[in-house]
């Protein structure tokens, strides 16, 4: 296989934009952070979540270029990916989805039943997402019920009780996902409307905006309230600091029309979040 054709592979799996990395990562670590509350968290379980973000991750760039290979050519965006240009055959990109996924799925073999059974249920929809953005008005949601899922399985790998917590931080993890990924859409708004591919950028139209600002502002409600519930320090309150001074950079990134930057700020958000949890859990708690 020559360079060309691996350079191909890695475009095709994202892993040369590693954001989608960390944007998958930092809500399954808020998860498995979580369960430490309750209990101890392993080195293996900490490995797998990093190693499972990748192949999660990857195996949903994949089938996502595979389904949409056909409208990545019209759109500007994504007209150079290697399906569209035809660096890469649908077979080839098969094939490398089989192997991601085999290997996503040996990786399970490392963990208990319960994140089995949760993880084969959200690998159902990772399949899935693809194609519901020709159907369902607002994809995005299910994108984010889908990557949100990480915090969930991040949590099932140390407990199997699952807590007020841990549903408050999962529906406060979807609305961020749904607020920064509307964001992403409203770069191809134009190009999608004339190709009949739906997102909430569309949905929303003008509002589209300060409806993600109220998603966004949900996902701080939520680790507010998970804060609370399990009686973290007073130094949480500068985490919350630094989550709304980055929530106003982001205002300022939207005002000059700056999508992109909107939605790459939310990896600095993801890595606060976690930080603040790590911090209350391991070493304060």
């Amino acid at each position: 296989m020559n360079k060309n054709k691996i350079q191909s592979f890695i475009e095709l799996a994202r892993l040369d934009k590693p954001i989608g990395i960390y944007l998958l990562l930092w809500p399954s670590l808020l998860g498995l952070l979580l369960a430490g509350i309750n209990s101890q968290i392993s080195v293996k379980s900490i490995l797998i979540v990093i190693i499972g973000s990748v192949l999660v991750r990857s195996c949903g760039c994949v089938i996502n270029d595979i389904s949409d290979y056909k409208l990545d050519k019209l759109v500007s965006r994504t007209a150079g990916r290697p399906l569209a240009v035809g660096n890469i055959s649908i077979i080839e990109a098969w094939i490398f989805f089989i192997v991601l996924a085999l290997i996503s799925f040996a990786l399970l073999c490392f963990t208990n039943t319960l994140t089995i059974k949760l993880s084969f249920f959200f690998g159902f929809l990772i399949v899935l997402y693809p194609i519901t953005k020709r159907f369902i008005s607002a994809p995005q949601f299910i994108l984010g019920i889908t990557f949100g899922s990480g915090s969930i399985i991040g949590y099932s790998l140390e407990t199997s009780v699952f807590s007020v917590s841990i549903l408050t931080l999962y529906i406060g993890i979807v609305a961020w996902i749904v607020s920064f990924d509307t964001y992403y859409a409203l770069q191809d708004k134009d190009d999608d409307l004339e190709i009949g591919v739906n997102s909430t950028a569309i949905l929303w139209a003008e509002n589209a905006i300060i409806y993600s600002k109220i998603l966004h502002l949900a996902f701080y409600a939520s680790l507010l309230i998970v804060a609370i519930i399990n009686s973290f320090s007073y130094f949480f309150f500068f985490i919350f600091l630094g989550l709304f001074y980055l929530f106003l950079h982001q205002n300022k990134l939207l005002k000059n029309s700056d999508y992109l930057g909107a939605f790459k700020i939310n990896n600095w958000i993801g890595m606060i979040s976690v930080f603040g949890f790590a911090l209350e859990i391991i070493f304060l708690n």
